[in-house]
């Protein structure tokens, strides 16, 4: 977990004027008692109105709230155009996560900030996705998220067709297309897949990260070689 992760859930955990132990708050965040120590120390002097000690427990004023979010105009347009192109070029999942972060950030933003968002005019249209595409691209984040080997058919740009098996490792969006990287053990070594050359793709066994076939792998040998994605 992040530290400014950490900091809110403690925040969250002393909501409401509960008298709560550093070793609960430890236990809960899978952290030492020095950590939490250290965490409250640092929201005290941020100004967040938190009493008690070590040993005893800490308590939260009743009513406080966190602060709300701030963002300059230029991160205003950040934010929004970002969940737009992944609404527009992402998965099924990613464009409805997309589409629920818009609303979000719209409900945490002070008035001025959420008016900014409503003016940004960048926009992106995904007439290219198809349903079938859309629901490929989850299917590929989610096994690289489980690390989970992925088997199936593959055209190469000179139409040779091949049966891949691929530990799969992360995903490119290049503006006109979405490409697989992964470890390909039918060439044992790493390979990027373009998805509309893929076909009849199923799941296979889990696998560990193992030392040089790993993304960051991936990432050494291209700045070795001075490719860029």
């Amino acid at each position: 977990m992040r530290r400014a992760d950490r900091l809110f859930q403690i925040v969250q955990y002393l909501r409401g004027g509960r008298l709560v132990t550093a070793q609960t708050l430890a236990e809960r965040l899978e952290v030492s008692t020095r950590t939490i120590y250290r965490d409250i120390a640092d929201l005290q002097s941020t100004g967040v109105p938190i009493d008690g000690e070590a040993g005893v427990g800490y308590v939260m004023e009743e009513g406080y709230d966190l602060p709300p979010l701030m963002f300059t105009r230029e991160e205003v347009t950040a934010l929004v155009a970002g969940a737009r192109l992944i609404r527009a070029f992402g998965g099924a999942g990613m464009a409805r996560a997309a589409e629920e972060a818009l609303v979000k950030i719209g409900a945490v933003l002070p008035d001025e900030a959420r008016h900014k968002a409503g003016q940004v005019q960048v926009h992106a249209i995904g007439w290219r996705m198809s349903d079938d595409l859309r629901a490929l691209i989850d299917r590929l984040e989610g096994a690289v998220d489980r690390s989970t080997r992925l088997s199936f058919a593959y055209t190469d740009q000179h139409g040779a067709a091949t049966r891949r098996t691929v530990r799969p490792l992360g995903l490119w969006f290049w503006g006109a297309s979405w490409t697989l990287v992964g470890w390909c053990e039918l060439r044992d070594d790493f390979r990027m897949f373009r998805l509309d050359r893929m076909d009849a793709l199923e799941d296979g066994l889990s696998f560990k990260p193992e030392r040089g076939k790993r993304l960051q792998d991936f990432y050494r040998m291209m700045e070795a070689r001075g490719d860029r994605p």
